[in-house]
């Protein structure tokens, strides 16, 4: 019955992952005939597979045995060391397949590469031996700690809520409340039996309380027959909620132990009744268990209600029936009323105003979590010494007690290992940075810990799993006003740096005395400065394993690092898989000693002056993302570029690219293309897009006009890449002559994108019409339209049939005098043409005299009405437009209509 959530340990991914590779062709191919084949490497599986059995035993007595903690970070920093083997090994036959499968290699400089490049041939051999007498040597430590192979005892179990609450206590909760009791009210309608009002939250923001609050209102009484409290927790076991529901409501269960008589007595003690249950703290996600728990429950009355409060989304997903309710942190007021509430007895903050000041501090320190601001007033409860409370202030709150946490530590510890390891990863993040799930993930990506035993799926949507599995446990919260932005809460970014340890480190603005960079420190990022010297940097190279060196984004306008950062630090970082440098300004060039970083899968130069790439950056053959956005002297791309064959993502927006490197279209993973500059003479031809179909996102298309036949333009395959959002096709804008608008049209006419495009641009084309796609009724999705410079153009395309289409621009178009029933779609018998359309912009129409509209149901939501530079614009305007707000006419003629 039990609903099986049993955490498993943060290392079990790693040694999955870890034995895999260690039965993968590229290491068994390189070893085969060494001495390792039949010895070293054949005791490594077991001797990892007997460590991994003990592993949930030792991460549930860590917290309280320092031994076991100190033996679990030395066996962390050994499997580190095996992955970086491992890894070195796989590179080094990717790099021997690929150079042999280069045309102009001889089969005698395909033997040299062999010979040559094989790892064995340079003490790959003794290292795999010393890693091996390592681990051995500590499943020889496991035995003295005495650590059991076990599935995890529940060492951070909570205790379970009961009804009772003191209300005096509460702050800031009333109008949670009331939108709850809102639903409870016998006068809200609801088509449901049962209706269940999920209460979701990271731990410690009162779920529970909010509940309590609930479940004790006097209304409740009036409005239900029956009520009982059940506290469901981790264990989401049938049989023991059903008796505590039962206990709830009836003076006697009996000893039943017999889960059917139990859901017998339950539905006759039910039936025609309306009832509130309250479910606290659920885990299960199984819906089956559910669906069993719940099967008496629907003989009740009709609109009986139950209350289910969650940490967890994805619970809240499969039970509920109404709108989940998402409850928030307090506001900043409201969690100093409730520290206060605590740490001052019998006496009101003003009558201690040397505490009060502090005081507020500490709450403010809390971000808005009661169980923190609880925890803490009854820390300081009934101390008046300063020191005390000033002690409080400028710790960090995970060294203050142990008390604050417990909630949170549980919905870590009952993750699975591979959720552990990314989360872990997260602690890298300073507390209030704003991150993006798409950044995450490529970094996830990087650092390998996508990579899991089982099916093969793609890594980028199992990251997309894990980000939302994290984020429905409130691990991340959603920034309000920006869905693409992420944050942790304080707290949980404490439990990140708790259970990262000194793996992970963080240097922020002022604070180098706190970020330990020890020998096991493998990753490190940095909070830029405006000036990086090297002295900031001068502990690093005690990281000597480190694998990421991440600089995080600043504020600052410009900011300049010590010029010796590449030659005489970052390189030296041999393990190296993410390196970013963003936001240096002076950066103007790479080392061709970039090579030697053959582990680099993450490279972000964006806002660099980096002015070319060298070429022995296409050595890099471990490489999925290259970021050069903003990188306003790039002008071209390393020759080679078409050897990157794990490339995912290559952000070049912002760059002065005049054309592509030839050989795009080997980069078949590659799902991020910003931009496609086409050259005059060699390089890429658009014909190579066809061949990148994971393309989505963003996507420009430039130098439009230097495609000499429509076949390659049909062969770029636009309408089959059906993940593509937005798109841009641009023509140079220097062409002052139509010589040929016949072609320029056939080549936009193959163009036609896939109709779940949701932007669209067109620049500078030089056809005086548009193919039949642009404006089609197809284009459902289509949400924003730009349409600049199209000066030869004499008739707008029928964009009225784009039933989506919210943002119109129109600038540029010199040749047209009238714009009228064609605008619409004539002869479509569209009732309101345009009819989602808010704003719409009109600019530089030098000829522009007539504005016809003989539908007056057109723009019925449009807000905005810009006309600027349209000199000759003298005749009628739309007559109705219902919802216009804003009104802007510059340099236009005397107007009629409106």
């Amino acid at each position: 019955m039990a609903g099986a959530l049993v955490g498993e340990a943060f290392l079990t991914a790693s040694i999955d992952v870890l034995v895999e590779r260690i039965a993968s062709r590229d290491v068994l191919n390189l070893i085969k005939g060494k001495r390792l084949e039949d010895g070293l490497l054949k005791k490594l599986k077991p001797t990892l597979m007997s460590v991994k059995a003990v592993m949930n035993d030792a991460e549930s007595r860590q917290i309280k045995d320092p031994d076991v903690r100190s033996w679990i970070d030395e066996l962390k920093d050994a499997v580190y060391d095996a992955e970086d083997l491992l890894d070195e090994i796989a590179t080094e036959a990717l790099r021997s397949r690929l150079e042999s499968e280069d045309q102009t290699s001889t089969a005698k400089q395909v033997c040299s590469f062999f010979s040559s490049l094989n790892p064995f041939n340079r003490g790959m051999g003794s290292k795999l031996e010393e890693i091996l007498e390592r681990l051995e040597y500590l499943v020889n430590q496991k035995d003295i700690l005495g650590l059991k192979e076990s599935r995890g005892e529940k060492s951070f179990q909570r205790p379970p809520a009961t009804s009772l609450v003191d209300e005096s206590g509460v702050c800031g909760r009333n109008d949670e409340k009331e939108a709850i009791m809102e639903l409870l009210n016998p006068e809200y309608a609801s088509a449901n039996q049962i209706d269940v009002i999920p209460i979701v939250g990271m731990g410690g923001v009162g779920k529970t309380t909010l509940a309590q609050l609930i479940y004790n209102d006097k209304r409740v009484e009036e409005w239900f027959d029956l009520k009982a409290w059940a506290c469901v927790s981790e264990e989401f076991d049938v049989f023991r909620v059903t008796k505590t529901l039962l206990d709830e409501i009836t003076s006697s269960t009996g000893d039943s132990e017999n889960l059917n008589k139990l859901q017998l007595k339950l539905k006759e003690m039910l039936l025609g009744k309306k009832f509130l249950f309250v479910l606290d703290d659920v885990w299960n996600e199984k819906y089956v268990d559910w669906e069993q728990l719940r099967s008496p429950f629907n003989f009740g009355a009709k609109n009986s209600k139950i209350v289910v409060t969650t940490r967890n989304q994805e619970v809240a997903r499969i039970m509920g029936t109404v709108p989940t309710h998402h409850l928030n942190v307090l506001s900043d007021e409201d969690c100093w009323l409730l520290f206060a509430k605590h740490a001052f007895v019998n006496a009101s903050p003003s009558m201690a105003p040397n505490l009060k000041e502090i005081g507020e501090a500490i709450a403010k320190r809390c971000k808005g979590l009661p169980l923190a601001a609880k925890t803490l007033g009854g820390l300081l409860r009934c101390r008046t010494d300063v020191k005390d409370w000033n002690k409080v202030l400028n710790s960090s709150l995970w060294d203050i007690t142990d008390d604050i946490l417990p909630a949170l530590r549980l919905s870590y510890y009952y993750l699975p290992s591979h959720l552990k390891r990314c989360f872990a990863y997260c602690s890298i993040f300073p507390k209030d940075y704003e991150f993006g799930k798409e950044e995450l993930i490529r970094l996830w990506m990087a650092e390998d810990l996508l990579a899991y035993s089982g099916e093969v799926v793609n890594m980028e949507d199992r990251g997309n799993e894990y980000f939302k599995d994290l984020t429905s446990r409130s691990f991340f919260q959603q920034l309000s006003g920006n869905k693409s932005c992420f944050v942790m809460h304080d707290l949980i970014s404490d439990l990140a740096k708790s259970v990262s340890g000194e793996f992970i480190c963080r240097l922020e603005v002022g604070d180098r005395l706190s970020c330990n960079i020890t020998k096991r420190t493998r990753y490190f990022s940095n909070v830029q400065e405006k000036y990086d010297v090297l002295k900031k940097f001068e502990v690093l190279p005690e990281a000597k394993g480190l694998h990421t060196f991440l600089n995080l984004k600043s504020r600052l306008w410009r900011c300049y690092v010590t010029n010796v950062i590449m030659d005489d630090l970052i390189i030296k970082f041999r393990s190296l898989r993410v390196l970013s440098l963003v936001h240096y300004h002076n950066i103007n060039k790479l080392s061709e000693e970039i090579e030697k970083l053959k582990q680099l899968r993450y490279l972000d130069l964006s806002k660099t002056s980096i002015e070319r790439l060298p070429n022995s950056l296409s050595t890099l053959y471990n490489l999925q993302t290259l970021l050069l956005s903003e990188c306003q002297k790039l002008v071209e791309l390393p020759e080679d570029m078409g050897r990157l064959i794990n490339m995912h993502h290559l952000d070049i927006k912002g760059t002065k690219l005049v054309r592509m490197p030839p050989g795009m279209d080997k980069l078949k993973d590659l799902r991020t293309l910003t931009d496609f500059v086409l050259g005059e003479q060699k390089g890429s031809s658009i014909s190579e897009l066809g061949k990148l179909k994971n393309l989505r996102g963003r996507l420009v298309i430039s130098n439009l006009q230097n495609i000499i036949c429509d076949r390659d333009a049909k062969a770029a395959n636009l309408k089959e890449k059906i993940n593509l959002r937005e798109l841009e096709l641009k023509w140079s804008e220097d062409c002052h002559t139509n010589d040929d608008s016949k072609h320029d049209r056939e080549i936009l006419e193959q163009l036609e994108p896939h109709t779940n495009l949701e932007h669209l641009g067109i620049e500078f084309y030089r056809g005086t019409r548009f193919p039949e796609w642009a404006g089609h009724s197809s284009f459902s999705k289509l949400v924003s339209l730009h349409l600049k410079g199209c000066k030869f153009c004499l008739f707008l395309p029928p964009l009225g049939r784009l039933s989506s289409l919210k943002s119109l621009s129109i600038s540029g178009f010199s040749e047209v005098v009238t714009v009228g029933d064609e605008f619409y779609g004539q002869g479509d018998a569209l009732s309101k043409p345009f009819g989602s359309l808010e704003i719409l912009r009109f600019t530089d129409m030098s000829e522009w005299e007539e504005w016809f509209c003989l539908n007056d149901g057109a723009f019925p939501l449009l807000q905005e009405l810009h006309m600027v530079n349209c000199p000759k614009l003298t005749k009628s305007l739309p007559k109705h437009l219902p919802s216009l707000l804003k009104l802007k006419i510059e340099r236009c003629g005397k107007l009629g209509g409106l």
